[in-house]
């Protein structure tokens, strides 16, 4: 298959199988992904991997109980890490600077990219994953459960496990509305009509489950409303605030 075609067809998997992911396999497949680039080789990742039915149960309350995170045969807590490299640091002499916003920032893509080529490479073993974005939401929640200590926070949480059913690929904006050649090209009113049609029509019912007048009404008011918005990036704030990254 070629990797086009691979990743074209790719999707999210919420239901899975009983079946569990060999620990041979698991520990495979996150060295592989730790191959992932980060910035100077620092490595300032970790992943906390769940697979206790009852740590599952502990861990759902914080992604508001979604199916799949005790459905998975593994929740994996992607965190951003300086603990480790700073421990390192003091070891040998040499006085860590990385309590400010830029290296909050370059450790929250390198957690990313860890997470999604662990993902790439799960998919590609024929197992199914899903990104929880509630992780940042109940953060605090999720860092007391898994023991974190100070300078380690939850940045994704992917759940995985071996597909129940089959699915088709989910709607993307077609290439011309996310390649920018050279500079970037403002989109017309017309445009952005054209390139969000194949979702508002696919999509309807939730429009008209939820008494809005478009699709975009049920994204601003219902699924991700300011007020809710707000309130948890005021809890993640907090949170980083207590591990010594400054949003500033």
């Amino acid at each position: 298959m070629k990797h086009s075609e691979y990743f074209n067809k790719r999707h999210t998997v919420r239901k899975y199988t009983d079946g569990q992911i060999p620990e041979t396999l698991l520990k495979e497949m996150i060295e592989a992904a730790a191959h992932a680039p980060n910035t100077g080789n620092m490595q300032w990742y970790s992943v906390v991997v769940t697979r206790d039915a009852a740590n599952k149960r502990r861990l759902a309350p914080a992604h508001f109980n979604q199916p799949s995170v005790e459905g998975a045969s593994a929740v994996l807590t992607f965190c951003l890490d300086l603990n480790r490299f700073e421990q390192w640091c003091r070891l040998n002499s040499a006085n860590p600077g990385f309590e400010n916003f830029q290296s909050f920032v370059a450790a929250v893509i390198d957690t990313s990219l860890f997470a999604q080529q662990f993902c790439t490479i799960a998919e590609m073993n024929g197992l199914g994953t899903c990104y929880l974005g509630t992780t940042t939401y109940n953060a605090p929640d999720i860092a007391k459960v898994l023991e974190l200590p100070e300078r380690v926070v939850p940045v994704t949480t992917v759940t995985v496990g071996y597909p129940e059913t089959q699915a088709g690929p989910t709607w993307r904006l077609p290439v011309e509305a996310v390649m920018h050649e050279e500079t970037y090209r403002r989109p017309t009113d017309e445009d952005i009509r054209r390139w969000y049609a194949p979702l508002e029509q696919e999509s309807q019912h939730f429009v008209e489950e939820n008494a809005k007048q478009s699709l975009a009404q049920v994204f601003t008011d219902i699924r991700y409303p300011r007020e809710s918005a707000e309130y948890f990036s005021k809890v993640y704030a907090g949170l980083l605030d207590a591990n010594k990254f400054p949003l500033k």
